[in-house]
């Protein structure tokens, strides 16, 4: 083997310290210039750069198994690897003629990653347990973790198609609501309004003049204002009850329409349903009655207006199975039970009322009435036209030498695990976040009573919360705590507008008032939000409508036999059926 001759350059001596000499000196740099080797690039150093390794000292040499089989002498794990510049030209090793062999096993150290290893339960288990190996390929990881996360995904999606198909399935047949009244084939619809159009209305009122004020009312108790989940009190049931009279059959209302103090009569849970119409979710429905130049707004008996919805505007409907004590229906006679019992037992019982004008109506002598008074106010809608409405008051109480009215409603609840939220943990520590989660799933129920308070022009309202004693009794309920709002500023935190609910009652009477004279029916859609105006006879509602439908062995019966049948008495229904039997008999 034949080696050229090999020349040591001269090395600069550097006075001024360790290291290469300054490049000013320029003898210096002449000498520095004349060491250069020659086909060797130069390229000016950085710490941005990323430098091949002469030697890798975080090779894995512990597992002989996870290295690549090359089929040469030279092993590519091992510590010094020059093998990326074994037929470099620059260096000259092809043409100098050396050993071939030797060259082809001469190795550097290489930048690239190292091969892609095969996915399996050993790669598993080294990636997680052996930390010596060299990392993967960054690309290579965010591709695994991607396919490692549609899995989950795909297997998440299956798990919740599962629930939905055996757990769910009941609660999701319950979001299918069903019409509060049957919508008879006569019956002609005239309008269809949706709650879009509701949000755009505005109209502002001046304020109102009071015309009666009749009843009486006690004295609001200040200690169930300290009450805590701690110190409750057992909520108890009271036999006098308020009289809850529609609109027509209202004594006074009647009067003040002959004396023609109006043009458009109704109640505040009329109106409150009206202006709170885009916030409902379950049917209601309103009796419109055209007489003369007269509106009145009426109730059916047995209307949903009369109960009280609960968790009405939550995520989750509640079932309809009326046998369950958690159902729609049955929760709502629960909540009005509760909100009639609570509006007598915050009151001081002493026997003193304050009395007003008039007793109340509709009420015969020696009856014991509720706590309650109505106050007549008149609006001014129009330059002719005025509306009366009867606003309802539960109590009163004296602050800074000033009679003060109050409004009486209290929250129910029947079971945290539907509401999310443990009264009896959060509402002394956290009321903000009951009242939230009240407003999340009884946005309706709050703003019509805020809507009503509003009305009666009440100076506050008492909210209670009423919880039961065990979540599967129903009969039995405790009172947490009261809280009190004034109406102004409540109706500023639930974001209801007083222009826009008199710009919906406003609209709903100028169409009603172009309508010819007769009966005529509101109704909430069950599944859309919107409402329908229907055209019905003048007898659809009288003599005890049932809203229900009727058991099936009644409905087979055709009309005819229903109204002979309601001609004759018992006795001689009974007389015609043997008189029939014993007729096929002798036909057979």
């Amino acid at each position: 083997m034949v080696f050229e001759a090999f020349e040591v350059g001269t090395v600069p001596f550097n006075s001024d310290g360790w290291g290469p000499p300054d490049a000013s000196d320029t003898s210096s740099t002449s000498v520095a210039a004349a060491n250069l080797l020659p086909n060797v690039p130069f390229a000016s150093f950085s710490r941005s750069e990323k430098l091949g390794r002469v030697a890798d000292w975080t090779r894995a040499l512990s597992n002989p198994s996870a290295r690549p089989h090359t089929g040469s002498k030279s092993d590519p794990s091992a510590i010094f690897d020059f093998s990326a510049f074994a037929v470099d030209e620059g260096f000259g090793l092809t043409n100098s003629g050396g050993n071939a062999d030797e060259d082809a096993a001469f190795r550097l150290v290489d930048g690239k990653p190292p091969p892609r290893p095969k996915f399996g339960p050993k790669w598993r288990f080294n990636q997680y347990h052996n930390r010596n190996q060299l990392p993967q390929r960054r690309d290579e990881e965010v591709e695994a973790k991607k396919r490692e996360a549609e899995k989950d995904r795909a297997r998440r999606d299956r798990l919740y198609n599962n629930n939905r198909n055996n757990i769910h399935q009941q609660r999701r047949e319950a979001a299918a609501f069903k019409s509060s009244v049957d919508i008879q084939p006569e019956w002609n619809m005239l309008e269809q309004i949706p709650f879009s159009t509701f949000s755009k209305l505005s109209f502002t009122v001046q304020e109102p003049e009071d015309l009666l004020l009749c009843g009486g009312l006690e004295s609001y108790d200040r200690s169930y204002d300290r009450i805590t989940p701690k110190a409750d009190r057992r909520l108890e049931r009271f036999k006098n009850r308020g009289f809850k009279v529609t609109t027509s059959d209202d004594l006074v209302i009647r009067r003040l329409a002959k004396e023609d103090k109006a043009t458009v009569f109704a109640t505040d849970a009329i109106l409150a349903a009206l202006m709170c119409a885009p916030r409902s979710v379950y049917s209601w429905d309103l009796v419109i009655q055209r007489v003369g130049n007269k509106l009145f707004f009426d109730k059916r008996d047995g209307s949903p207006l009369d109960l009280l919805s609960v968790h009405e505007t939550s995520q989750e409907p509640l079932p309809e199975a009326k046998d369950d004590i958690n159902s729609a229906h049955s929760l709502g006679v629960e909540a009005a039970n509760i909100n009639q019992n609570f509006a007598q037992q915050v009151l001081v019982r002493n026997g003193k009322r304050v009395t007003f004008d008039e007793p109340i109506p509709n009420v015969n002598e020696g009856e014991e009435n509720a706590s309650i008074a109505y106050r007549y106010r008149r609006w001014k809608l129009d330059d002719s036209m005025y509306l009366v409405a009867r606003c309802e008051l539960q109590s009163t109480v004296d602050l800074n030498n000033q009679r003060s009215f109050l409004t009486l409603n209290a929250l129910n609840e029947f079971d945290p695990k539907y509401s999310g939220v443990d009264w009896r943990q959060k509402l002394e520590t956290q009321r903000g976040a009951v009242l939230a989660n009240e407003l999340k799933n009884n946005g309706n129920k709050l703003a019509k009573w805020t809507a009503q308070a509003l009305l009666a022009n009440a100076d506050m309202m008492k909210i209670g919360f009423v919880s039961r004693v065990h979540p599967r009794d129903h009969r039995n309920h405790v009172i947490l705590s009261v809280l009190g709002y004034k109406p102004k500023d409540f109706a500023g935190q639930i974001n209801l507008n007083t222009n826009n609910m008199w710009g919906i009652v406003k609209s709903i009477v100028d169409l009603c008032m172009k309508l010819s004279e007769g009966k005529y029916v509101l109704v909430k859609d069950p599944s859309k939000p919107q409402v329908r105006i229907y055209e019905v006879p003048a007898d659809a509602f009288d003599n005890d409508y049932v809203e229900e439908p009727l058991p099936e062995d009644e409905q087979v019966q055709p009309p005819e036999e229903n109204t002979d049948a309601g001609a004759e008495t018992n006795g001689a229904s009974s007389t015609n059926i043997a008189a029939k039997d014993k007729k096929s008999e002798a036909e057979a």
